[in-house]
Formats: structure tokens, C-alpha cells, sequence
């Protein structure tokens, strides 16, 4: 078992992930930096500052129409593309480059209101480096399960969380930070777990696959400087 809040590379003990007082950032960031589009503040490795939008760019408030009662419904103006659609699942990308030191993931999805688990897998071929499992109830607990499948053979589990931040019904940003070492698993801002490398052959990891009870708004990966 790892102890809470392990220092990130480079960083003294307790960093905090990004956009969290009153410990340090991500290596080679300012002390609180801010989340991708929150304004007055530093961005990420290689963003400019992204302030808020109220409306679609370019397009002033919409306020009701005189004489209708209550708010009008507003609609995308002609030209703008309409919200991007959830994606399909189960969802597979492919890691072309295989995963790496600093290799982030960002994950912006909705817990279904009915969902009785969640799965992220990080594969190897057949193999799985890492299995991420949200449980919402596993004989009426809440449990987020890790473990990897090697050579058709499941590891042993590792189950203890601070905390269970999913909820049915609600958004939710997870972000997986993969080092030399283990994997990081942040939720909505806030540092969840690690997960050291069972599967050491890093450039390997091929493909990120999730699936079951969620509807996913999208996907990113990325390589921090």
C-alpha cells in the first residue's frame, strides 16, 4: 500500500494535482495552477489562458424574447456546430506510441443513473496493465477495484480508496497520469489513488478501452512537458 498523496517526479512530499492549495503542481508548473479554460489563472504545460465563454463565441446573451412567457430555448446560431454527441460505447483508442512517462489521460464522461459498475482498462495486447473498476455496489458497497490480467491469470486486487467520488447521474473528469513507475488516478481535480506497474513493459500498452455504465463525452491523451 502506498502512502497518501505521493510526491509527483522532482516535486517534496504531498504535491497536490493540478488546480489544488496549498501544495505544489504538476513537475515544472507554478505553485496553483489552473484547470484547461480557467480564467486569471496559468494554464497547462503549453496552454495559453483560456477564459470562461458565457455564450458561443462570437455570439452576444440571448435574453427571452419580450412578450413570451418565461425563457425562450435558445439554439445553436446558424453556422455554429451543435455540442459534440457522446461517444460510443464500449469505447477503444488506440495508443499508437504505446504509454509512456508523463502520459496523461483525460477522461469527461457521466455516471449512468442506473450504473452498476465502470471499466478502464489499459491493454496490452490481451494482457491489461492496469483494470480501473468502479463498483456502485458490491453487496452494498462502493469499491473502486485495480488489478491486472496477465497470461489469461488475474493479479491480486487492490480495493482501499479515501474516498468514493463517483455519483449516478453526474459528470465526472478522470485523468490518468502514467510515470516510470505506477499510474495516477485523479477524479473531478482531486488526487484518488496509484496504482504501481505490474505490466513494466510501458511502450507496449496499446490500447484504452472503457465500457459498461457510462456515457462518454470525450477522450484525450497527452504528453505533459
Amino acid at each position: 500500500m502506498q502512502p497518501p498523496n505521493p510526491a509527483w517526479p522532482g516535486q517534496p512530499p504531498n504535491p497536490a494535482w493540478p488546480g489544488q492549495p496549498p501544495n505544489p503542481a504538476w513537475p515544472g508548473q507554478p505553485a496553483n495552477p489552473a484547470w484547461p479554460g480557467q480564467p486569471a489563472m496559468s494554464a497547462w504545460p503549453g496552454q495559453p489562458n483560456q477564459p470562461a465563454q458565457a455564450t458561443w463565441p462570437g455570439q452576444p446573451g440571448q435574453p427571452g424574447a419580450p412578450g413570451w412567457p418565461g425563457p425562450v430555448p435558445q439554439t445553436a446560431p446558424y453556422g455554429v456546430p451543435e455540442p459534440p454527441k457522446p461517444l460510443t460505447v464500449p469505447y477503444e483508442l488506440p495508443l499508437v506510441n504505446g504509454a509512456h512517462n508523463k502520459m496523461l489521460v483525460t477522461i469527461n464522461g457521466e455516471v449512468q443513473p442506473n450504473a452498476k459498475l465502470i471499466t478502464i482498462d489499459m491493454k496490452k495486447g490481451n494482457d491489461i496493465a492496469l483494470h480501473l473498476n468502479p463498483r456502485f455496489d458490491e453487496r452494498g458497497k462502493q469499491v473502486i477495484v485495480r488489478n491486472s490480467l496477465i497470461g489469461n491469470g488475474w493479479g491480486r486486487e487492490e480495493r482501499q480508496i479515501p474516498s468514493f467520488p463517483f455519483v449516478k447521474g453526474k459528470p465526472f473528469e478522470l485523468k490518468i497520469l502514467c510515470t516510470d513507475t505506477e499510474f495516477k488516478v485523479a477524479v473531478n481535480k482531486s488526487h484518488l489513488l496509484e496504482y504501481k506497474h505490474r505490466i513494466r513493459e510501458l511502450n507496449q500498452i496499446n490500447a484504452l478501452r472503457i465500457y459498461n455504465d457510462v456515457t462518454l463525452r470525450s477522450v484525450n491523451v497527452e504528453t505533459l512537458a
